[in-house]
């Protein structure tokens, strides 16, 4: 008779299995991150390694849909706020707190070699619409509460808010001079600009064309 799998228990050594590969990978690239080094990091077998995934690619596969996941989950979180232009920023500001975890920039370094798979450049793609879809009702509820601009739609602000978190991520993993705790502040106040956006001589916001 076959072992009953304890779904719960599958799950964790899963995670474990990912989050050692996070490390190994963030420290030595994708290439020099070999299977057998992520088993040592651990703990496991590579039997085991290989029964949760067939390849390394996988495994990195598996790290950015847990990201893509937890983005999602950001949405639940946030219900019931009324506070939409403090929403984003705090958004944007989760973004920047994700990148001063020094397995962060290192793991999009690791992943930069990879981008041409098209199995990666899918699952890249999958990220930046759930990170979009999470930005953009809050966007559109800003709109409609005056608090962010009205002259580009909600989806281009969204694309554009996600581009700015994207692009400070990718500066930190490779400016060793640019880091979080320096340029997180200046991150929020551009942002905060960027969202609030231009307005005329009385004071109002212009409204969309």
């Amino acid at each position: 008779m076959a072992r009953r799998v304890d779904p719960q228990r599958h799950e964790a050594r899963r995670l474990q299995i990912i989050l050692a590969g996070l490390t190994v990978l963030a420290e030595r690239g994708y290439e020099g991150a070999t299977t057998a080094a992520i088993c040592r990091e651990a703990g496991i077998g590579s039997g085991t390694f290989f029964h949760y995934f067939a390849t390394k690619t996988e495994l990195v596969l598996a790290i950015l849909e847990l990201g893509t996941a937890e983005t999602v989950e950001k949405a639940a979180a946030l219900e019931g706020r009324t506070d939409p232009l403090a929403v984003l920023l705090e958004l944007v500001g989760s973004w920047a707190d994700d990148a001063a975890d020094p397995r962060i920039p290192g793991f999009v370094r690791a992943v930069a070699g990879v981008m041409h798979l098209p199995a990666v450049a899918d699952a890249l793609a999958a990220d930046d619409r759930a990170q979009r879809d999470l930005l953009l009702p809050w966007v559109e509820r800003g709109q409609k509460s005056g608090e962010v601009r009205t002259d580009l739609l909600p989806a281009r602000i969204a694309s554009w808010l996600a581009l700015l978190s994207g692009g400070f991520l990718e500066r930190v993993a490779t400016d060793p001079d640019f880091t979080v705790d320096g340029e997180r502040e200046l991150l929020l106040a551009t942002a905060r600009d960027f969202l609030v956006g231009p307005e005329t001589q009385d004071g109002t916001v212009r409204a969309s064309g």
